[in-house]
C-alpha cells in the first residue's frame, strides 16, 4: 500500500507596504516569502496586504485588516483584555503624536503588547487594501500559520497570535529556520545555532506558572530567566567552538594565498551551485530552492590548469537577511573577501534581478569585499527571449551572458577567468639545487612551466605566474 504524505500546514502571508516601496517592489517581497514559506514547508493558500504610513506598534495591521485575518484563521480578531503589558503612558502619549504626524516614522520597535484594537477612523483610513482578492482563500481547512513580512517585536508576536489564534512567525524567524534545516556540516550547524539563539532568546515568554521562582540553584530567578541564562552559556560555548574552527579555515586559505582563486557570489537560487557544477566537474548539491547552500566549497576548475584555479561557492543573499546570520557566515563570507576575482551571479530570468544584485553588493560592501575585481554574470539566459538578451547586452555590455546548463557558455566563461589571471602574471626564471629537485612539484602546481634545462647548478625553469607565487618561491629555493 502506497504511503500517504503528511499534509502541509497552511499558511496566510501578510504583508505591509510603507511609504518609498513601490508597488512592483511589495509584489515581489510577498513572491520572494511565499517561496520561503513553501521552503519552509508550508503552503501558503491566502495572501493579505495593506498600503500603511506605519507598522501598527501593537498588531502591525489596523484592526480592520486585523478581524480580516482573523476570519481566515478561525480567531477572534481582538486581543484578550488580560493581556500582559499594557502600554505606558509615555508610549500612549507617543503613539498620538505618530499618529498626528505618521510621516515622522515608518516603523515603530517597540515590544509593547497592547490590550484593545487601535482606533478605527484614521488608522484604517490610512490603510489602503491592495489586493482586492487579498482575502480569497484556496478550499481546505483554516491555516494554522500566519507569516508577517517584517521583523516583528516579541509583542507583536504575541498580540498576533491571540488574535489570529494561530502559530505567528516573521521573516527573519522563517529564514532563520531554513537555514536551521538546511546546515549540514559542523560549522554550519554551529553558525547557524548561533543565530538562532541570538533570535530565540528576546522572544521567550513566561509560561502560565512563569511567576514561580525555581527552586535549589538559581533560586529566586525565573524559568524565563533561567532558559535565558542557558542561552548565553550556550552562545559563549558554541562562539569558542566556532573560533578554533575559523582559525582552522584561516590556516587554509593562508595555505592557498599565492593560488588563483575564484568565488561565486550572489543571490540565493541566482544559479551558483549550478555554475560551480559546470566549471569545476564536483558534485555540489544543486535544488531549486532558497539556500541550498550553506558550506562554502572549494574546488579545482576542470579541466586543470597551471597553475590551478580554485572556485569557492559561496552562501546566497536575500533582501532583510537578519544581521545575526550576516555575522555568523562572516568566516563565510571571507572566501569572498580573499578571492583574486569575484564572480557576480544574477538570475536574468528574475524580473528584479537588479535589486537582487544591489542587495549582493550591499553586503559585500559591509564586508570589505568591494574592493576585490568583480564580473557580472547574467545566469539562465536561456530563460529569455531575443529581445530581452539584446536589452541586456545594451545596458551591461560588460557583462557575460550565459546558461549554466549550455556546455559551450561554461567553456566561454572559463577562457574569460583564465584571460583575466593571465593578464597579471609575468615570466621569471628559477633555479632549482639537484638537492630540492624533490619539491619541483611546487613549481608546477603554482606557475605554468615554459621551459626546462639543466646545468651544473640545477634545473633552470622558465616559468610564468603571479608575481607573489613565484617571488615565495625564489625565496624558498634561494634559502
Amino acid at each position: 500500500m502506497a504511503k500517504t504524505l503528511p499534509e502541509r500546514p497552511r499558511a496566510v502571508l501578510v504583508g505591509v507596504q510603507l511609504p518609498g516601496v513601490t508597488d512592483e517592489a511589495h509584489a515581489a517581497d510577498l513572491a520572494e516569502l511565499k517561496r520561503l514559506v513553501h521552503t519552509l514547508g508550508f503552503d501558503a493558500v491566502a495572501t493579505l496586504s495593506q498600503r500603511r504610513q506605519r507598522l501598527a506598534t501593537g498588531t502591525v495591521l489596523g484592526s480592520g485588516k486585523l478581524k480580516e485575518l482573523a476570519a481566515l484563521t478561525g480567531g477572534t480578531g481582538v486581543i484578550p483584555s488580560g493581556a500582559q503589558g499594557k502600554a505606558s503612558k509615555a508610549r500612549e502619549k507617543w503613539e498620538a503624536e505618530a499618529d498626528a504626524n505618521p510621516e515622522a516614522g515608518t516603523e515603530a520597535s517597540g515590544d509593547t503588547d497592547v490590550d484593545a484594537e487601535e482606533p478605527s477612523g484614521e488608522d484604517d483610513d490610512a490603510a489602503t487594501d491592495l489586493d482586492l482578492e487579498a482575502t480569497a482563500i484556496e478550499p481546505g481547512p483554516k491555516p494554522t500559520v500566519v507569516v508577517v513580512d517584517h521583523e516583528l517585536s516579541p509583542g507583536q508576536l504575541r498580540n498576533l497570535e491571540r488574535a489570529t489564534g494561530a502559530q505567528v512567525l516573521d521573516r527573519a524567524g522563517v529564514i532563520v529556520d531554513i537555514f536551521h534545516r538546511h546546515a549540514k556540516s559542523h560549522e554550519a550547524r554551529m553558525q547557524v545555532e548561533i543565530a538562532r539563539l541570538n533570535y530565540l532568546a528576546p522572544r521567550l515568554r513566561e509560561s502560565s506558572g512563569g511567576s514561580e521562582r525555581q527552586q535549589g540553584r538559581g533560586s529566586g530567578d525565573s524559568a524565563v530567566e533561567l532558559d535565558r541564562r542557558k542561552i548565553r552559556d550556550r552562545l559563549a560555548e558554541l562562539r569558542e567552538g566556532l573560533a578554533a574552527i575559523q582559525k582552522d579555515q584561516d590556516q587554509r586559505r593562508y595555505a592557498r594565498r599565492d593560488q588563483l582563486r575564484v568565488a561565486l557570489v550572489g543571490y540565493t537560487n541566482a544559479g551558483k551551485s549550478s555554475l560551480m557544477r559546470a566549471l569545476t566537474g564536483s558534485a555540489v548539491l544543486v535544488a531549486d530552492q532558497l539556500f541550498a547552500t550553506l558550506d562554502t566549497t572549494v574546488r579545482a576548475m576542470q579541466p586543470e590548469t597551471r597553475p590551478r584555479i580554485l572556485v569557492s561557492d559561496t552562501v546566497g543573499f536575500i533582501q532583510k537577511l537578519p544581521h545575526d546570520l550576516v555575522a555568523s557566515f562572516r568566516s563565510t563570507l571571507d572566501e569572498a573577501l580573499e578571492a583574486s576575482l569575484l564572480l557576480y551571479v544574477v538570475d536574468a530570468s528574475d524580473p528584479t534581478w537588479a535589486a537582487q544584485l544591489e542587495v549582493t553588493r550591499t553586503v559585500l560592501r559591509e564586508i570589505g569585499a568591494d574592493v576585490v575585481p568583480g564580473r557580472l554574470i547574467f545566469n539562465k539566459v536561456d530563460r529569455l527571449d531575443a529581445a530581452a538578451r539584446e536589452a541586456l547586452s545594451a545596458a551591461h555590455p560588460e557583462a557575460i551572458q550565459l546558461s549554466a546548463h549550455q556546455p559551450d557558455d561554461v567553456a566561454m566563461l572559463r577562457k574569460q577567468v583564465i584571460a583575466f589571471f593571465e593578464a597579471s602574471m609575468v615570466e621569471a626564471d628559477l633555479v632549482i639545487p639537484y638537492a630540492r629537485q624533490a619539491r619541483i612539484g611546487e613549481v608546477y602546481e603554482h606557475t605554468t612551466v615554459v621551459s626546462q634545462a639543466y646545468d651544473e647548478t640545477g634545473s633552470r625553469l622558465r616559468v610564468r605566474g603571479l608575481p607573489g607565487a613565484i617571488a615565495r618561491l625564489t625565496r624558498s629555493f634561494q634559502e
